[in-house]
């Protein structure tokens, strides 16, 4: 699978970071609603303690998507209503490179970083191994206080009203976890084989990116040129449709304005409120 990042700068140093699926990317939904006899009956013939865990958290997570559609329904100024504009007001709060490592796909095999071709292309690497070095350490240390905090939030269900409490923590637990597996993605995926990805890069220095979705023909031209195949899992893609969108000289003095990033979220088709959160975010 083949797993694209938007990468520009937005503020000053601050620079936003979106990912966006390719054609032919596998989506998953959130899962159809199942029973726990369903559910341990699908556990028993998967092979793999990850696996398995996995099918667990999807069924936690869409349990608490049910649980929080159920709110959204509730009257206006009723204790459900108020639990949900609290919980609305927490969410807002929550950093977007979590969102951002979150959405990136466990089966990414090939990662195509596009940039605005005037920065250099050993920079931008260099910041997206630093968000996921940073999300990775953070992430992991999070995901373990949230586990700690699971009993003592579970005794909160003796009381006669809804165990929000316990609800937050799963949902903070999960969302950790899978930040911690987007990072460690990245990790995996821009550590290997630097020299082929610069080739890769200069060999597609001021291409536009739409033109050519999977960058197949720059990725076969280096495997004829090297004695042995290309291992390359990342390729940078300079971009001067972005360049000239976002214009990074002047965002870093007065940072980027709702007008571009209604045109660059139009154009790469992304979501401009998490654009919005990367800019503003404190």
């Amino acid at each position: 699978m083949i797993t694209r990042i938007v990468v520009f700068p937005v503020l000053g140093r601050r620079w936003a970071f979106n990912v966006l699926p390719l054609v032919g990317a596998t989506v998953r939904t959130e899962g159809e609603s199942v029973s726990l006899k369903q559910l341990w009956q699908t556990v028993r013939v998967t092979k793999g303690f990850g696996d398995r865990l996995e099918l667990f958290a999807h069924f936690v997570s869409y349990k608490m998507h049910e649980k929080w559609i159920a709110l959204e329904k509730a009257p206006v100024g009723s204790i459900r209503n108020r639990v949900r504009s609290v919980g609305q007001r927490l969410l807002t709060r929550l950093s977007p490179s979590e969102s951002f490592l979150k959405s990136v796909p466990k089966d990414t095999s090939i990662l195509e970083i596009v940039f605005p071709s005037s920065i250099n292309p050993r920079l931008v690497r260099r910041r997206v191994r630093h968000v996921a070095i940073s999300g990775a350490i953070f992430h992991r240390r999070c995901m373990h206080g949230s586990f700690a905090f699971l009993p003592f939030t579970a005794l909160l269900g003796v009381l006669p009203f809804p165990n929000i409490p316990l609800f937050w923590n799963l949902f903070r637990a999960h969302a950790h976890w899978r930040a911690l597996e987007g990072s460690r993605k990245l990790l995996v995926l821009l550590a290997d084989n630097q020299q082929s990805a610069e080739s890769i890069s200069a060999k597609s220095n001021s291409t536009d990116v739409q033109q050519e979705p999977n960058n197949s023909n720059l990725v076969d031209e280096i495997n004829k040129n090297r004695d042995t195949p290309c291992t390359c899992k990342w390729v940078l893609l300079p971009c001067e449709k972005l360049e000239n969108l976002v214009a990074p000289m002047q965002v870093r003095s007065k940072g980027i304005d709702d007008a571009t990033i209604d045109a660059v979220s139009q154009e790469f088709n992304l979501d401009s409120t998490q654009i919005l959160k990367w800019r503003d975010y404190k």
